[in-house]
């Protein structure tokens, strides 16, 4: 049986994938990437060159899984947001991971900042404003679907309610709030 380095390759980033989202970049050791994977810590400089390069495809495999769960709807930011509120509720582990990519590396990426604009140009041409307006609806309906997730569960959840219940009734105060604040940026909506 022959060496397959795509298998190599998929469990490293998985297993960095596990390791970045509890430690951190700055936490995170290749050591234990390596030893969870398992492959030697060599396979990770050969593939990846570093460990924040490993970092930054961990990053881009997540968010380009978010992308296909989640279907950008330019036209309905709250709808949008409603989505990401759902694929963020089913993986945790990318709030966790978008987190620590903010605090330890709070600047954007070339990417990172194409896909944004790319974006926002798209809500200002739906809703016939300018970026910078579309800019700001994409950042409350992107805030919203997050913030219930940034909270800690005894403040989000003060009465002890059933989860499945709370889930709800929080997915629909950000809906809402992001057709309000977002509708309100926006001429004509």
């Amino acid at each position: 049986m022959g060496y397959d380095s795509s298998a190599t390759r998929a469990r490293l980033l998985e297993a960095a994938h596990e390791e970045f989202v509890a430690h951190g970049l700055a936490g995170a050791r290749v050591e234990r990437i390596a030893k969870n994977a398992p492959a030697n810590k060599q396979a990770i400089y050969a593939y990846f060159g570093s460990k924040d390069a490993l970092f930054d495809a961990v990053l881009e495999a997540r968010v380009r899984v978010l992308a296909d769960v989640v279907p950008f709807t330019p036209d309905d930011l709250a709808t949008y947001a409603g989505a990401l509120f759902d694929a963020f509720v089913a993986d945790p582990d990318l709030i966790r991971l978008t987190q620590w990519k903010t605090l330890e590396r709070p600047e954007a990426s070339t990417a990172e900042l194409e896909a944004h604009l790319s974006k926002a140009q798209a809500v200002a041409d739906a809703h016939g404003t300018d970026l910078e307006t579309g800019m700001d609806a994409l950042m409350i309906a992107l805030a919203a679907a997050q913030a219930w997730l940034f909270t800690p569960p005894a403040i989000r959840n003060p009465t002890d309610d059933d989860e499945t219940a709370r889930l709800k009734r929080h997915r629909a105060a950000v809906v809402a709030s992001v057709d309000a604040l977002a509708g309100r940026l926006m001429p004509g909506d």
